[in-house]
C-alpha cells in the first residue's frame, strides 16, 4: 500500500475547524463513555482501522471493560451491558452513519429523541458527524492505527 498524504498537515485551517467540533463535544455534556462508544461504533461501521484502534484504547484506559468494548459490534445482542442511553444512542449512530441506507426514519428518531431529549440527541448527532468526517480521512488516507506501529 503506498503512502499517502497528511490531510490536516496540508489544510491546518480545515483542522482547526475540525478540533473544534471535536472540543464541543468533549464539553457539552454528553457521558466521555457514551461518546467514546459511539466513536468506535461509527467507526467499525465505516471501516476505519486507525480510529477503532484509538477508540478502542480509549475506552479501555478510561477502564471500560474488555467485555463491553469486544460486544460493541453486537450490542443488540448484548444488550444487558449497555444502559439504556447507550443503547439509544447506538442504534441513533447506527441509523444515521447509514444515512444512505437507512434514510433515517422517523422511528428512529422517535425511539432516540424520547430516551435523549433534544439538546443530547442534538450533541449525539454533532459527535456521529464528526466521527463519520474523520473514518473519511482515515480511510481514504491510510492511516496507520498504532498497533501497526507496536
Amino acid at each position: 500500500m503506498s503512502k499517502r498524504l497528511e490531510v490536516f498537515k496540508h489544510a491546518p485551517e480545515a483542522y482547526k475547524g475540525f478540533a473544534a467540533v471535536k472540543s464541543y463535544v468533549q464539553t457539552c455534556g454528553l457521558p466521555a463513555e457514551l461518546v467514546e462508544l459511539v466513536y468506535l461504533r461509527v467507526s467499525q461501521i465505516n471501516g476505519c482501522a486507525y480510529c477503532i484502534d484509538m477508540h478502542t484504547r480509549d475506552l479501555l484506559s478510561q477502564g471500560v471493560k474488555i467485555d463491553k468494548v469486544v460486544l460493541v459490534p453486537v450490542w443488540e445482542e448484548a444488550a444487558a451491558l449497555f444502559s439504556e442511553k447507550e443503547r439509544a444512542a447506538l442504534a441513533w449512530a447506527e441509523s444515521v452513519t447509514r444515512v444512505a441506507q437507512t434514510n433515517v426514519p422517523d422511528s428512529d428518531y422517535q425511539k432516540a429523541i424520547a430516551i435523549l431529549g433534544e439538546k443530547e440527541l442534538a450533541d449525539l448527532t454533532v459527535a456521529v458527524s464528526l466521527m463519520n468526517a474523520f473514518n473519511r480521512f482515515g480511510v481514504s488516507m491510510r492511516m496507520a492505527p498504532a498497533a501497526l506501529a507496536s
